[in-house]
């Protein structure tokens, strides 16, 4: 039971942008065509990858399994925990989202889409983790124990190797 709820360390960076990816098309199909029960399963999607990595979840699986080991530019191996923090957050977004729309304010809902369009499109285009950065932030703030990640807490390596520009 305890190896089901666990999460995957390393995380194939293919497959964690092409659940992003998912997401950001969810995403857009809910807000753009006023189909609010596309909440449902990915709001589902966020908890059960939080909770036990992609076994649970069909995104993830299809992430894992078929596409993610397909796309041989993305192939490289990233920290699992600043990942489990990002998929907290799509489920915090989600489930908010999903509350409102259940309060009877679809028109409300949808609007808070948004933040999760843009981070899961910064990951899946750019491969540019905005939870991961965020993650990094609190370990080097204290509020996120440095035992938790000792790589995460500067990112700057990571990032130079991903070519982007350091400040």
């Amino acid at each position: 039971m305890k190896k089901l709820f666990s999460f995957p360390n390393p995380v194939n960076d293919a497959s964690a942008r092409t659940v992003a990816l998912g997401v950001v098309t969810m995403s857009v199909v809910a807000f753009a065509t006023n189909q609010a029960w596309v909440l449902i399963p990915l709001t589902y999607g966020f908890l059960a990858r939080l909770a036990a990595g992609p076994t649970l979840s069909p995104l993830g699986q299809f992430a894992v399994r078929v596409s993610g080991p397909r796309i041989k530019a993305w192939q490289k191996f990233v920290p699992g925990p600043p990942k489990r923090f990002a998929q907290g957050i799509g489920a915090v977004l989600t489930l908010t989202t999903t509350s409102v729309w259940l309060l009877d304010s679809w028109s409300m809902a949808r609007w808070i889409l948004l933040p999760l369009i843009a981070a899961a499109s910064l990951e899946g285009f750019l491969g540019y983790c905005l939870g991961c950065t965020i993650f990094g932030w609190l370990i080097r703030a204290g509020i996120v124990p440095d035992s938790i990640c000792a790589e995460c807490g500067d990112l700057s390596a990571r990032y130079a190797a991903a070519g982007y520009p350091q400040s």
